[in-house]
């Protein structure tokens, strides 16, 4: 059964940092390209970035590029996500997502002073 885990999420000011991660199971995790997916309230999902099954290429939604950085660690099967620079408009529950259609149940990420 796939699993994907993810935490990290919480309140942050306007400018500060958050790391998610999202911890995978029940698949070969190194085989397949992942991705972060993000819903604010009231809108539809937004894909936000991408990377794939060796780390070596990633792409970023224009919304985030230059702000945020996705990576992998293959050998502890977890998706990592860094943001910096944060704006109120990243408040959104943040879900890492395979290839497939399979995500995690999210993580709350709120950016408010």
């Amino acid at each position: 059964e796939v699993q994907l885990v993810e935490s990290g999420g919480g309140l942050v000011q306007p400018g500060g940092s958050l790391r998610l991660s999202c911890a995978a199971s029940g698949f070969t995790f190194s085989s397949y390209t992942m991705s972060w997916v993000r819903q604010a309230p009231g809108k539809g999902p937004e894909w936000v970035s991408e990377i794939s099954s060796a780390g070596g290429r990633r792409t970023y939604s224009d919304s985030v590029k230059g702000r945020f950085t996705i990576s992998r660690d293959n050998a502890k099967n977890t998706l990592y996500l860094q943001m910096n620079n944060l704006k109120p408009e990243d408040t959104a529950v943040y879900y890492c997502a395979k290839s497939g259609g399979d995500r995690g149940q999210g993580t709350q990420v709120t950016v408010s002073s």
